[in-house]
C-alpha cells in the first residue's frame, strides 16, 4: 500500500456509482492529469488541500461547493471546494481538507469517508502544492457559511446538472486564458481551478455528455481579480486547451 492509499475506505463501502471514480482517482499518479504542462511541486512549496466531497441528495449524486465571499481580496465570489493551507497540527492533506471544511461550512468530519487523494497540484506563483482529497459523504450533516467574511454560500451541486450539456461552456479571460465552465446553483458560474478539477475527473471516469465546446462566455467577474495569475494561469490555461484538442 502506498502512502497515498493509507487510511482510505474500501470500495465496498462506497455506492456503486462512485466506485469507478475511486478506482480512477487511485490510478492517477501525476499532476499532469490536470494539465500536460504541470510540473511537480518543489520541496519548499506550501502544502494545502481541498475537499472534493460527493454525496447523494434529493437530486441524486452531488458535489459540495462554496461561493467565496464577494468582499475577499482574491477570488471574490468564485465557486470553490472547501479547503485551504495546511496547519502544522494537521494530519496530512486529509486532515487539512476535513479541518478546513469544518471551519468553513460546519461539516462533521466523522460523516466523511475519504476514498482517494490526488497528486499535489503545484501553483508556481503562489508556491502552493494543493492536494485534492476525494470523499464520500456517508452521513451528511447540515452545512452553512460559518464565517460570512470568507464564505457567502454553501450548496450541493447535482452531478446530473454539472454534466448537463446546457450547463457546459468555455470561459475566456482578457489575459488569453481559456478553460472549462459550468452553470451551477442560482445561475452562478463555476470556472478556473475548481472547474478544471471537476472537468478532468468527470472526463476521466466517463461521466461527460457531449457538449458544445465552441460556446464561450466571458470571465464572469466585473473587476479584474488581482490573484488570477497566481491561481489560474499556470493550471487553467493548459486545461482550456481541451477545447482545441
Amino acid at each position: 500500500m502506498s502512502a497515498r492509499d493509507a487510511g482510505l475506505v474500501d470500495d465496498e463501502a462506497l455506492p456503486s456509482w462512485l466506485r469507478p471514480l475511486a478506482e480512477a482517482g487511485r490510478r492517477i499518479d501525476s499532476p499532469r492529469f490536470l494539465s500536460p504542462s504541470m510540473a511537480d511541486a518543489p520541496d519548499d512549496a506550501r502544502p494545502a488541500a481541498v475537499l472534493v466531497l460527493f454525496g447523494e441528495g434529493d437530486a441524486g449524486p452531488d458535489v459540495l461547493l462554496t461561493e467565496r465571499a464577494h468582499s475577499m481580496r482574491s477570488h471574490a465570489g468564485q465557486i470553490a471546494f472547501p479547503g485551504g493551507a495546511t496547519d502544522p497540527e494537521d494530519d496530512g492533506p486529509i486532515g487539512t481538507a476535513l479541518r478546513e471544511a469544518e471551519e468553513e461550512v460546519g461539516l462533521e468530519p466523522d460523516g466523511v469517508d475519504v476514498f482517494a487523494t490526488l497528486p499535489k497540484l503545484w501553483l508556481p506563483p503562489s508556491n502552493f502544492a494543493v492536494t485534492p482529497v476525494l470523499g464520500w459523504w456517508r452521513r451528511p450533516s447540515p452545512v452553512h457559511a460559518v464565517d460570512p467574511v470568507e464564505v457567502a454560500s454553501v450548496f450541493r451541486s447535482p452531478v446530473s446538472e454539472l454534466t448537463d450539456p446546457a450547463n457546459r461552456f468555455m470561459v475566456s479571460h482578457p489575459s488569453g486564458w481559456l478553460g472549462p465552465g459550468f452553470t451551477v446553483d442560482r445561475g452562478l458560474t463555476l470556472w478556473g481551478f475548481t472547474a478544471g478539477i471537476v472537468a478532468r475527473l468527470f472526463s476521466t471516469v466517463g461521466w461527460d455528455r457531449p457538449w458544445n465546446r465552441d460556446r464561450v462566455v466571458p470571465y464572469p467577474q466585473s473587476a479584474r481579480d488581482p490573484m488570477v495569475e497566481e491561481i489560474e494561469t499556470d493550471v487553467s490555461r493548459s486545461v482550456g486547451r481541451e477545447r482545441r484538442g
